[in-house]
């Protein structure tokens, strides 16, 4: 695991971000996005009897719904080793192949870092 000290000031904020929508709504995961202007955005599992949504897809989708343009990195906290191909899709979609999402255990501590290619 890479200690989350180390990342860029922005990057380590993304982390936080998600891991706070995680604690603050008790769901599985908790995850941020930050686009090409610097906004974030941050969301929690959604799971409703009618949408289900994973917290990356859901803060994709509100970046999209404010007008975002593409992506810059991604955060996701879970206590899943991995990111689901849909997600990574999700992400790739606005930001283009090459857009980090730094994969966080719920400590913080980034497991590892993906692309979406």
């Amino acid at each position: 695991m890479t200690d989350s000290t180390g990342l860029d000031p922005e990057d380590r904020k993304i982390v936080t971000l998600a891991r706070s929508a995680r604690a603050r709504n008790g769901v599985p995961e908790g995850a941020a996005v930050r686009d090409e202007t610097g906004r974030t955005y941050v969301a929690g599992t959604v799971d409703l009897d009618s949408l289900r949504l994973s917290a990356l897809r859901t803060a994709v989708a509100m970046a999209v719904a404010s007008g975002a343009k593409s992506l810059e990195a991604a955060a996701v906290v879970t206590e899943s080793d991995t990111v689901p191909t849909e997600d990574l899709s999700a992400v790739r979609d606005l930001g283009g192949p090459d857009t980090p999402v730094l994969l966080a255990t719920p400590d913080g501590k980034i497991h590892q870092t993906l692309t979406t290619t």
